[in-house]
């Protein structure tokens, strides 16, 4: 689908949309759980609907209603063979495979060729040690036999997503255990998110140094509401560094959430001649980040590795649609530097890569000029009502 995106200003307030981390979070420990838990204040995106049909394959009853999911778990239930569908969530088939190891005599996980084609050698790893067969072909993911009740090892410079999958799975063991990350650590703080729902339904667990400790017990039923999502907000927010005025409500204060920076480093960009920023332990903000920079004169982002590995190549499909602009981009390893003095009218139209953040960037950056994006239905992965909200803020565009 394409869009044709008018030049106008953003403004307004509008209210922060549901966080899918903790959405995805709340989601599976209810699932795990004893008794009917009632999560309110859902947005049912792409993964969200991912993880509620791999949580309804574990066993688990679901229902919903308006913006509320009640579920009744499965307390531990194990099942002979699964099959679950993640579309194209890289968190489900993470956060879900060591569930699977741990609860399924045999799991097959499907979904996007581009999220089977992305890297689990920590789970490769684990599957060796333990003994669990580990078969991938460019059409499933499959599991078979069980995680050991034991302490964890895994790097700490790669997802954090490998590290809250065994920690879920942990949950379920009687005794205590832990997961210890080796070398540089990587988006903690959507660790502290894991905890912070493992806590609220009731297992205790907590990062000490590099190692994360669960303790054994079982997860209870609970109603819980999830709070508004940083990552997303932040492409609402981007506006006001392009002349709008926007008001971004629902977002705690307190917040536990990574991307909550985001606040600080757009202060940088207003502030500071070509910033550098350090984006290690907040990727997704990678797309908007480089968006802005080429709007603010340019800058440099560090840390960047793991935007090879997400929806697209983030790094080098932003660099791809900057240079539609005119903007110029060096993406190296771990590093993004751009030169920018100014966007020019894009001659050719622009492409969201199949990614949600690609997508939304682009279209930031079209509300300065004009222009045309291909695409557009990617939004619907993380914010399926994206553009409904900013045709409220007075952004104008229209379907050709």
């Amino acid at each position: 689908m394409k869009y044709r995106i008018e030049k106008s200003v953003a403004s307004g307030t509008v209210t922060a949309p549901p966080s899918k981390s903790l959405a995805h979070r709340y989601l599976i420990c209810a699932a795990l759980a004893g008794g009917t838990s009632r999560i309110s204040n859902v947005a049912f995106s792409e993964d969200i609907l991912a993880t509620i049909d791999c949580i309804r394959a574990l066993g688990a009853k679901v229902k919903t209603d308006a913006d509320v999911v009640t579920v009744t778990g499965i307390t531990g239930q194990r099942k002979d063979s699964v099959s679950f569908n993640c579309r194209e969530s890289g968190s489900t088939i993470r956060l879900m495979m060591p569930i699977a190891m741990m609860l399924c005599g045999k799991a097959s996980f499907t979904g996007s060729e581009r999220l089977l084609s992305r890297p689990f050698s920590v789970y490769e790893d684990i599957a060796k040690q333990d003994g669990i067969e580990f078969e991938r072909s460019g059409q499933s993911i499959i599991v078979a036999g069980s995680l050991k009740e034991r302490d964890y090892t895994i790097p700490g410079n790669i997802s954090s997503q490998f590290a809250t999958g065994l920690l879920f799975a942990l949950s379920l063991s009687g005794i205590e255990s832990s997961v210890t990350l080796t070398g540089r650590i990587e988006s903690l703080s959507y660790i502290g998110l894991t905890l912070q729902a493992l806590k609220a339904f009731g297992v205790d667990g907590e990062i000490e140094g590099n190692r994360i400790r669960i303790a054994g017990g079982r997860l209870s039923a609970r109603d819980i509401s999830v709070e508004g999502d940083y990552s997303n907000a932040a492409f609402l927010d981007a506006f006001n560094l392009c002349g709008g005025k926007v008001s971004v409500e629902g977002l705690a204060q307190d917040s536990l959430q990574g991307d909550r920076i985001y606040k600080k480093y757009f202060n940088m960009l207003l502030s500071v001649k070509k910033p550098v920023i350090d984006i290690s332990d907040c990727p997704d903000l990678g797309p908007v980040l480089m968006a802005l920079m080429a709007v603010r004169g340019g800058g440099t982002l560090t840390g960047t590795a793991r935007l090879k590995i997400k929806e697209s190549d983030r790094a080098a499909a932003m660099a791809e649609e900057l240079s539609k602009f005119g903007v110029f981009c060096v993406v190296s390893e771990n590093s993004v530097s751009i030169e920018s003095s100014g966007l020019k009218k894009p001659s050719e139209v622009l492409f969201g890569h199949n990614d949600h953040r690609i997508v939304m960037s682009d279209v930031t950056l079209l509300s300065l000029i004009g222009g045309e994006i291909e695409g557009v239905e990617a939004v619907a992965k993380s914010y399926p009502d994206y553009f409904d909200v900013i045709k409220e803020l007075g952004i104008g565009f229209e379907e050709v």
